[in-house]
């Protein structure tokens, strides 16, 4: 038995196993904050529309940041990157903890934004850390543990809120990220290996000229990957469009409209965390062994008709059982999709399309607000900073808007799976 569990985790060498530490610790402090995120704006003064002022800061920062941070992954070391990347962040989420009125969160937020140079450097290391043919259960067992240690969060941090009332408890639950954050950054530093040569030559060029050839390049970029590729920046695109929309307003519409506690919507989440946790890893076998294009079309296809029939709900077991089939969509479509790209990108041109277009994937149904993927590409930045304003917009002018939106985008993903996206002959390395 202890020989076959050796076999079957053998994927999990030195740097996944720091990589997989790193999201335990990161998913069990931000789903303590993040489903209530849009509460504590409210009670800091803000409004729907400033909700979504806020969200909209969040990927600004990347039109420039994410360029910058591409090139050098391919180029130059990526642990010091990534581990700058979490002190600095640490230093942002202080704001959140001392913030007086919402203009600090939303300072806060815009900060935070520049903080996604990490995400091209880890996404890269991760993708050549692993072994081309068990992608799929590295990325579904790294969910799978993240999810696990993170299952109690959102309920923790509703009782929290519920004992302390929304600012006080916000201001603690931030103050666990940001020693999350800080802890993460030194471990990084400490145990993480380089998979990449560094060639110092090839770092000294103006910032200017490589955010030029950056944008002039994406054509030339996009030529040089599959049709497949270019469909799944599509798939993914439209995920984070529907989440910058919708994604702050969960927590509104199940507390306001609904009429459910704060208690109660932790325990949704936490129901939900426990199903996405069961079945990941399961799904990241499923999708090394048959197909991740079949996974990623079953899991679109459940978020089809889950989500939006949110605006049909009446009751806590209506609104449990919309996020339970929404995890279970998750926890098909992103080991399966970030497999998916990872097997058709080729490894010297990863670090460049990872900028461009994130890690693969995106979370399905994200809750409280951002944009809900672990990193998102430059190449959505402007439509997602409409989308978030848009959001906002929306949601002031009827609650119900923002997941008809998420119906729309929806209908695009499936059918972009459907008509453009294949399984690759062969997987690249």
């Amino acid at each position: 038995m202890i020989k076959i569990l050796e076999k079957r985790f053998a994927f999990m060498n030195t740097n996944i196993r720091i990589l997989t530490i790193r999201q335990i610790l990161g998913m069990f402090t931000y789903r303590l904050v993040i489903p209530y995120a849009s509460l504590y704006i409210l009670a800091l003064g803000g409004d729907e529309a400033q909700i979504g002022l806020i969200n909209s800061l969040l990927p600004l920062a990347g039109l420039v940041i994410f360029p910058i941070s591409g090139y050098f992954t391919d180029r130059t070391g990526r642990v010091k990157l990534i581990a700058l990347a979490g002190y600095l962040t640490a230093l942002t989420w202080l704001l959140y903890v001392f913030a007086p009125s919402w203009e600090w969160i939303a300072l806060g937020t815009l900060l935070r934004g520049f903080m996604v140079f990490q995400f091209p450097p880890s996404s890269a290391i991760l993708a050549d850390s692993m072994d081309p043919k068990s992608r799929g259960i590295g990325f579904a067992t790294m969910m799978t543990l993240g999810n696990a240690f993170a299952i109690f969060s959102p309920y923790i941090a509703g009782y929290i809120i519920e004992l302390y009332d929304i600012k006080l408890g916000m201001k603690l639950l931030y103050t666990t990220v940001v020693l999350a954050q800080a802890i993460n950054a030194t471990i990084v530093l400490k145990y993480l290996s380089e998979t990449t040569t560094v060639k110092k030559s090839e770092t000294k060029q103006n910032i200017l000229k490589i955010l030029k050839n950056t944008y002039t390049g994406i054509p030339e970029l996009l030529q040089q990957v599959p049709k497949s590729v270019k469909a799944i920046t599509a798939l993914i695109g439209m995920g984070f469009i529907a989440n910058a929309i919708a994604a702050p307003f969960w927590v509104i519409y199940v507390v306001e409209i609904i009429g459910l506690s704060s208690i109660q919507w932790g325990l949704i989440l936490l129901l939900e965390s426990i199903l996405k946790t069961v079945f990941t890893f399961p799904s990241g076998m499923i999708a090394d062994r048959y197909s991740k294009r079949l996974i990623v079309f079953v899991a679109i296809f459940l978020s089809l008709v889950s989500l939006p029939s949110l605006i049909l709900a009446k009751t806590f077991t209506h609104v449990l059982l919309i996020r339970l089939v929404a995890g279970l969509s998750g926890s098909l479509f992103v080991p399966s999709c970030a497999a998916l790209l990872a097997d058709f990108v080729p490894r010297d041109l990863r670090g460049r399309v990872m900028a461009a277009i994130g890690r693969g994937s995106v979370m399905i149904g994200a809750t409280g607000g951002g944009i809900g993927g672990p990193g998102m590409g430059y190449i959505f930045t402007l439509p997602v900073i409409f989308a978030s304003f848009l959001g906002g917009f929306l949601y002031s002018m009827n609650p119900i808007y923002p997941w008809l939106c998420i119906l729309g985008t929806t209908v695009i993903q499936l059918l972009s799976v459907v008509f453009f996206i294949r399984d690759p002959v062969q997987v690249e390395e």
